[in-house]
């Protein structure tokens, strides 16, 4: 048995693209990602951004944790585990869904890849394999972590499918939550209309020992427009401006709360709009009815536009009496949309407009010294940027 007492001192693992992604962090900025190094910022964020909007971006997705989940009852078993209907998903489709605790509390949401009529892939933020096998007993099923077996890219922005076709990948029929397959140097390459930033874009699964190879002729072919690799900073404002949820920012998973006030259901997350209660029982559902048809949820999850310039990350939310009645879980300057904006957890009912208002306490740093600002926020609609590209099939060529 492996001695795990010094696991501490074990490096991060690196991806299958860490030699080119190390050559162009310039800033030598890194973080953690689910055991693997990934880069924060590897140049200049804000022109990271731009590509994502403007041109074209490659994100390492490798750190993200996959499953594969295969077997005979592999779709029964994925239907019992999450809250939209597995049967619905057609071959070569990808479902957004989520799934929770026996007390409807969420503990993750990702991508639900169909890769045959008994075989799926499942992608996600956080691990989940104890738990993944302790509710496939009695189904005849089997999961596995994969992660390490793919190497993952996402291709982000407007310019991204012109780069695919002149990278010799044909994508102009490939419909958004749509994958298909094309070879590659001997090898399978999947290429899936899916994404993080609410924009045209695509991921890219490959087998590892492929994955540099595939990362240079990206780059070849999208060097008309600029592409540029990106870090976790820029596509961080690019998938709020998208409105997307992110653990461990927006939601605690229920498995990993320490305190059990900080747990939410889908209600309270705005993901009660994938919950099939029609399919038959999956884990939760007596716990989702209640609190459906008792009107039992505390929170919602809300879009805000905040007045001003200054980003207002982790601010807390004030109503006209100056009560606390939430605290904001993720916010950005809005270059797109020239907003200053951010998503909220806001107790119920001042989610629908506080008598008075809301306002947000947001300590700015001016000349060295912070000062507090109570800006107003307005509740939105979620997305903030969202252009038509992102849907148009086939896309537009930019």
């Amino acid at each position: 048995m492996k001695d795990l007492r010094h696991h501490y001192e074990a490096p991060l693992r690196t991806t299958p693209f860490h030699e080119r992604i190390a050559e162009a962090n310039v800033l030598n900025q890194w973080g953690p990602w689910a055991g693997y190094t990934t880069a924060l910022v590897l140049e200049d964020a804000e022109m990271e951004y731009s590509a994502i909007r403007n041109t074209a971006s490659l994100y390492d997705l490798c750190p993200m944790i996959k499953y594969r989940i295969t077997g005979r009852d592999a779709a029964d078993y994925l239907n019992r585990l999450t809250l939209r209907d597995v049967a619905r998903v057609a071959v070569g489709a990808v479902q957004y869904t989520a799934w929770c605790d026996d007390r409807g509390k969420l503990l993750d949401d990702g991508t639900l890849f169909r890769l045959g009529e008994a075989e799926f892939l499942l992608c996600c933020q956080e691990r989940h394999l104890p738990w993944l096998l302790d509710s496939a007993i009695g189904f005849e099923v089997s999961v596995h972590d994969v992660t390490a077996e793919i190497a993952a890219l996402s291709l982000q922005g407007p310019c991204t499918a012109s780069v695919l076709d002149a990278a010799g990948f044909d994508v102009s029929a490939l419909k958004p939550y749509r994958f298909a397959s094309f070879p590659f140097e001997g090898g399978d390459l999947i290429i899936s209309r899916t994404g993080f930033t609410g924009d045209l874009g695509y991921e890219l699964w490959i087998e590892p020992a492929l994955a540099l190879p595939l990362w240079d002729r990206l780059m070849a072919a999208g060097a008309y427009c600029g592409i540029r690799p990106v870090g976790s900073h820029a596509l961080d404002i690019a998938r709020i401006e998208a409105g997307f949820l992110a653990t461990h920012a927006d939601f605690v998973p229920a498995d990993q709360a320490l305190r059990e006030d900080r747990v939410r259901s889908p209600y309270e997350l705005a993901l009660d709009w994938m919950i099939d209660f029609g399919k038959g029982h999956f884990n939760g559902r007596r716990a989702l009815l209640a609190e459906r048809d008792g009107q039992t949820s505390e929170w919602a999850f809300v879009a805000l536009d905040i007045e001003g310039n200054v980003a207002a990350d982790h601010a807390i939310l004030y109503d006209g009496r100056n009560r606390e009645v939430g605290q904001i879980t993720s916010a950005a300057w809005s270059p797109s949309t020239k907003r200053s904006i951010a998503l909220a957890q806001v107790r119920r009912p001042h989610h629908a407009g506080a008598k008075g208002g809301l306002r947000a306490e947001i300590y700015a740093l001016r000349e060295l010294h912070y000062v507090k600002l109570m800006m107003e926020a307005r509740v939105t609609e979620r997305p903030f940027f969202a252009p038509p590209r992102r849907r148009a099939t086939p896309p537009g060529r930019f």
